[in-house]
């Protein structure tokens, strides 16, 4: 079965004179057009192509990597708006086509919206989606608290930033813990905080629990053993000079800060942050 949207491994059949045919197991062909034969490729030869629908609707075979495949996400331009819908720029000759229907908010040309693609059934076309939360999975969650996760930045509301987990979930990022700008269509990695009861899923952009307690700990102490022993940081610094210094949010600091204290590794002044003799050992 030839899967469109997708790359498939097909067999070169014949030569003809707009391109190759291509064949699958089950003798079903599609073309790959002269513009699209890498040298070296002769009959018989097995490729790896992109099979999607061509300005005539017609399945075509390329060896060009889209910027996005089916049942996948990624952030595009919006090359045109005309009375149907969007046309956005995925990297192949023909533009992706939102639908009206299918955009949370009147798309504009030349900006860049994070959409899905989907193969619709009615036409058996490629088409795509802004209507993100219709494509993630809900009610199964196969997810642990602490493990580190990919994330994709596709929405900024009033609590934070909404993202994509793995590709399959819906998270959230709560704005007073993000100490950086996020951009909507970033990937990054990620942590989960906690799956509710409800299944939606808290995320931070640092590491949570013990380990990154420890972690947080031993950063500290490099940074104070290769800078004379001090840090100009309180329990008073404002989050932002925090996560400049130190990549990590105040309430991490202050848990980190804390348990070296108590392990008598750092004095704290109002100045900042000291090593002590046995935090030097």
């Amino acid at each position: 079965m030839i899967n469109i949207g997708e790359f498939n491994t097909l067999t070169i059949l014949r030569q003809t004179d707009n391109g190759y045919y291509l064949v699958d197991d089950e003798e079903n062909e599609v073309l790959l057009p002269n513009n699209y034969i890498e040298e070296g490729w002769g009959i018989g030869d097995e490729v790896s192509v992109f099979v999607f629908n061509d300005s005539e609707d017609r399945l075509t075979a390329t060896n060009i990597t889209p910027k996005i495949k089916l049942d996948d996400f990624a952030l595009l331009q919006c090359n045109e708006v005309n009375t149907v819908g969007a046309f956005m720029d995925w990297g192949l000759p023909k533009d992706l086509f939102v639908p009206f229907k299918e955009q949370k908010s009147n798309f504009r040309e030349g900006k860049y919206y994070v959409v899905a693609m989907y193969l619709d059934y009615d036409t058996e076309r490629l088409v795509a989606s802004n209507k993100i939360d219709s494509f993630m999975e809900f009610d199964e969650i196969n997810l642990t608290d602490g493990q580190e996760v990919d994330l994709m930045i596709y929405e900024r509301t009033p609590l934070g930033y909404n993202c994509i987990i793995n590709r399959l979930y819906k998270g959230l990022i709560y704005e007073n813990e993000v100490f950086r700008n996020l951009n909507i269509g970033e990937q990054t990695k990620g942590y989960i905080k906690t799956v509710r009861e409800d299944n939606k899923i808290d995320i931070s952009l640092q590491k949570v629990g013990y380990q990154a307690q420890d972690e947080n700990q031993e950063k500290i102490l490099n940074i104070l053993k290769g800078d004379a022993g001090y840090l100009g940081l309180t329990d008073k610094s404002k989050p932002e000079e925090i996560y400049e210094e130190l990549r990590m949010s105040k309430k991490a600091f202050k848990k980190a800060i804390g348990g070296l204290y108590k392990q008598k590794l750092i004095w704290l002044k109002r100045d900042g942050i000291y090593l002590t003799k046995e935090g030097r050992d």
